[in-house]
C-alpha cells in the first residue's frame, strides 16, 4: 500500500487510490450501480427534464466510474464520453460498454484539468463528484471551458454531513453492534474515507445553495435546483436494509443543472 505520509503523495493521489481499491465492489452498492428499472426510469427522467435527448450531441460524464451514467446517457441518444481519474474504474467501465455493445469513449484525466479541447460538449453530466472536489472553483472554470455556448451542466450530489435522525440512530445502533454503518467491511478503508473527506473543501457539508454561488462565479447562468428524485430514490430504497433506505430518503439529495451563456 502506498505511504500516505510521503511528501511526494498528494490528497489528489490518495483520492483516486481509494476509489480504484473501492472499484472491485463499486457495482455492488445500491446508488452506484442500477438494480431496477425503475431506477432506470427515474433516472432517465432527471435528465430529459434537464438536459433533454441526446440526438447525437456530444455529453461527458466525469467521475464515470463504472460507467452507470454513461450508459444512462447513452440510452437517451447521446455521444458520450465517460472520463475518470481511476484506470481500476475505467477498467471495469470499458468491460462493462464492451459486453453491453455500448459505443461509449472512455479517457482517463482529473476532473480538475481534463486536458480535453474547450468548447467540445453540449452537455456535462456529474454524480457524487462535486463533494469529493479538492479545488471546485478550479474545476467549475474547467467544465465552463468545456462546454459549447448555450451548453448545459447537470450536477446531481448531496450534503453529505447532514444527518438525519435515522443516520443519528444507525450510528448509534453501530456503536452497539460494532457494525459499520458506511458499508465498508474494511477498518483501513473506513479511516481512509475519513481522513480523505476532512481535507476536502466541502468537509463541513456542501448544500446544493453553496455550491450555486461558485458555479455563478464561474459564468454559469440561469441555475436550477432539483429535489424532485424520489422516485430515484425510492426505487433505491426498495433494495436496502430498513434503516438505510429510510436514511435514503430524508437524505438531502439534489440535482443542480446550469447554462453556459450562448455566444
Amino acid at each position: 500500500m502506498t505511504d500516505v505520509h510521503s511528501s511526494n503523495y498528494s490528497l489528489r493521489d490518495e483520492i483516486r487510490e481509494y476509489w480504484s481499491i473501492r472499484s472491485e465492489t463499486f457495482d455492488l452498492s445500491v446508488g452506484h450501480e442500477i438494480f431496477s428499472e425503475a431506477e432506470r426510469r427515474g433516472w432517465h427522467r432527471l435528465i430529459l427534464r434537464h438536459l433533454g435527448r441526446g440526438e447525437g450531441r456530444a455529453a461527458l460524464d466525469l467521475a464515470c466510474g463504472t460507467a452507470v451514467i454513461s450508459h444512462l446517457m447513452y440510452d437517451l441518444g447521446f455521444a458520450v464520453t465517460g472520463a475518470d481519474w481511476s484506470e481500476a474504474m475505467l477498467s471495469r467501465a470499458r468491460a462493462k460498454a464492451a459486453k453491453r455493445g455500448s459505443d461509449i469513449r472512455f479517457i482517463m484525466c482529473d476532473a480538475e484539468n481534463t486536458m480535453e479541447a474547450r468548447g467540445s460538449y453540449d452537455v456535462i453530466i456529474t454524480r457524487h463528484l462535486v463533494w469529493t472536489l479538492v479545488d471546485p472553483r478550479a474545476a467549475f472554470a474547467e467544465w465552463y471551458a468545456l462546454l459549447k455556448p448555450g451548453g448545459k451542466l447537470l450536477v446531481v450530489d448531496l450534503n453529505q454531513d447532514k444527518k438525519t435522525w435515522v443516520s443519528l440512530l444507525r450510528t448509534s445502533l453501530a456503536k452497539i453492534t460494532g457494525k459499520p454503518t458506511t458499508g465498508m467491511d474494511d477498518p483501513d478503508l473506513v479511516s481512509r474515507d475519513r481522513r480523505i473527506r476532512s481535507q476536502l473543501f466541502f468537509s463541513k457539508g456542501m448544500t446544493a445553495e453553496a455550491v450555486v454561488p461558485l458555479l455563478e462565479e464561474a459564468g454559469f447562468t440561469a441555475p436550477i435546483v432539483d429535489r424532485k428524485m424520489h422516485d430515484i430514490h425510492w426505487a433505491q430504497a426498495r433494495r436496502m436494509t430498513v434503516l438505510r433506505g429510510l436514511d435514503r430518503l430524508l437524505q438531502d439529495r439534489y440535482a443542480i443543472c446550469v447554462t453556459k451563456p450562448a455566444a
